[in-house]
Parts: C-alpha cells; sequence; structure tokens
C-alpha cells in the first residue's frame, strides 16, 4: 500500500528540481527561450483578401474623408495592385502604388480616388460588396458621405475560371447587373466601364475575353446607358505589334506590371477629361 504523505512529498521534491533546473538550461541554451520561427507562434488564419477588406471598411467608417473623394474604383485584384508596391507573391515585381500615389491620392483633388478592388472578387462578390445591408450586402456605396463624381469598373475576369457556360455570357451578365447596381446607389454618378485586358492565354483571350468586350461596348452605346456610363476601352493598348498581349506591360500574364498602370492610368485621365469636358458643353 503506497503512502499517500511519501508520494506527495516525492513530487513536490522532483517539481522543484525541475524549476531549478530551468535557469540553468538557459545558460546553456539561451536561444530556447525564444520562437525562431513564425511557425512556433500560434496564429489565426488571415486570408489576404480577408485583410483587405477589413482595410476598406475602416476606410469606409471615416464618415469625414469620405467626401473628398471624386473617384470610386471597384473591381478584382487587376484594381486592387493599383495599391501594392512591392509585389507579396513575385520578388522583384512592383505593382501600381507608385503610379497610384502621384495620380489619385489627392495632389488633383478631382481624381481623389478610393480604391474598392479585392483580389479573387468575382462579379457575384462584387455585387455582395455593394448591395445594401437591408439586403444582406455589405453597402459599400451607401455611405451617405461617399459622393463621387465617377465610379470606375474593371471586372469580371475571374468568372472565366470555373465559369459558367457559356462563360462569355455569364461575364456579360455579371457585369450588366452590376454597373445596374452601381448606378441604382449612386445615380448621380457617372460610371465608366472599362474593358477586360488580354491575357497570356491565347485561347481565352480569343473565346472569351474579346466577345465580352465587344458585347459590353455595344451595351453601353444603347441610349439607356448612354446617359450614365462610358466604355473605354484599354484592351488595344496592352497588345503588341502582332496582336497578342504585350508581355512587358504584365507581369505574370494577367497582371499589369508598374509599366501597365502607368499606361491604364493614362487612358482612364485622359476619358475622364474627356468625358467631364463633354457634360459640362451640355
Amino acid at each position: 500500500m503506497t503512502d499517500p504523505a511519501g508520494t506527495r512529498r516525492q513530487f513536490c521534491f522532483v517539481r522543484f528540481c525541475a524549476v531549478l533546473c530551468i535557469p540553468l538550461l538557459l545558460l546553456v541554451f539561451p536561444g530556447e527561450s525564444q520562437a525562431q520561427f513564425k511557425a512556433e507562434v500560434p496564429q489565426a488564419r488571415v486570408e489576404y483578401w480577408q485583410a483587405r477588406l477589413a482595410s476598406m471598411e475602416a476606410q469606409l467608417a471615416d464618415k469625414q474623408g469620405l467626401s473628398s473623394y471624386r473617384l470610386v474604383f471597384l473591381g478584382d485584384s487587376i484594381t486592387d495592385f493599383f495599391l501594392m508596391g512591392e509585389n507579396l507573391w513575385f520578388p522583384g515585381v512592383t505593382n501600381g502604388r507608385a503610379v497610384w500615389d502621384a495620380t489619385f491620392a489627392g495632389q488633383d483633388p478631382a481624381l481623389k480616388a478610393i480604391n474598392l478592388g479585392i483580389s479573387g472578387d468575382r462579379l457575384e462578390h462584387m455585387l455582395y460588396r455593394i448591395q445594401p445591408k437591408a439586403q444582406g450586402g455589405l453597402g459599400q456605396l451607401d455611405h451617405k458621405g461617399l459622393k463621387p463624381d465617377y465610379v470606375v469598373i474593371l471586372a469580371g475576369i475571374n468568372n472565366s475560371w470555373a465559369s459558367e457556360t457559356p462563360a462569355d455570357a455569364s461575364i456579360v451578365a455579371g457585369v450588366k447587373a452590376l454597373v445596374a447596381s452601381v448606378h441604382a446607389r449612386q445615380p448621380k454618378a457617372r460610371i465608366i466601364l472599362q474593358s477586360l485586358l488580354p491575357t497570356q492565354e491565347v485561347a481565352r483571350t480569343r473565346d472569351i475575353v474579346i466577345p465580352v468586350n465587344r458585347e459590353l461596348k455595344a451595351f453601353a452605346e444603347q441610349d439607356k446607358q448612354k446617359a450614365y456610363l462610358t466604355f473605354v476601352d484599354l484592351y488595344p493598348h496592352f497588345l503588341n505589334p502582332e496582336g497578342s498581349q504585350n508581355s512587358t506591360l504584365f507581369y505574370d500574364g494577367l497582371h499589369p506590371s508598374e509599366a501597365g498602370y502607368r499606361v491604364w492610368r493614362d487612358i482612364l485621365v485622359g476619358a475622364i477629361a474627356a468625358d467631364r469636358a463633354r457634360e459640362a458643353m451640355r
């Protein structure tokens, strides 16, 4: 039969020795007291798009700052990465941050913009983000202080992966729904609808991008939309002389390089200036 009191004394002695040895072990192995790798430290998983959305929502919550935005950019990673300097996934690649800061950060108040692009977003995700909160969405265009002159849309290419059939018809329908929803949320803003950019995949560009761009141009030219919608065809400006994607303006066959963002910026700024001039003459 065991002696409980003796057992407790033995346990206490062992625990005392263990505690006494800890400082000695730290002297022998000083580096063991601190984590050496991120893998050793508990951390909640936060995807890039979640962090981006949280940052965006905080920006939209700034009631005083919202009234200064004359442009709202709405889109996916191509729009999102206008705010990225050094690329997070491609070492040595620079995206559009310097171009954005030089043009849309407020130096020219008429071009000051808020960027509502999120990497990975498909058309349905953008529709959800601008859907009124009363209908289950995020209501991103419903903030009272947000009264832009223009909402700039570049969207739909992500729907060409894991696509519905036919992909081009699905994308056109989604873009039309997005335009209608933007117009309903911001009826006084003009909408700049931009074409899809060429991809390095010949088949995807031929079978999806070109047909989508053709349909969006025709849609924008209809009388019902012309009152508030302007189509800007980016596509030809991103081609080489042979008619395929100009690889110098992209870094992965899909996303623009910094040079690509400069081209986009120049076309867009010119289109907005021309649209403002036309509106002033009416």
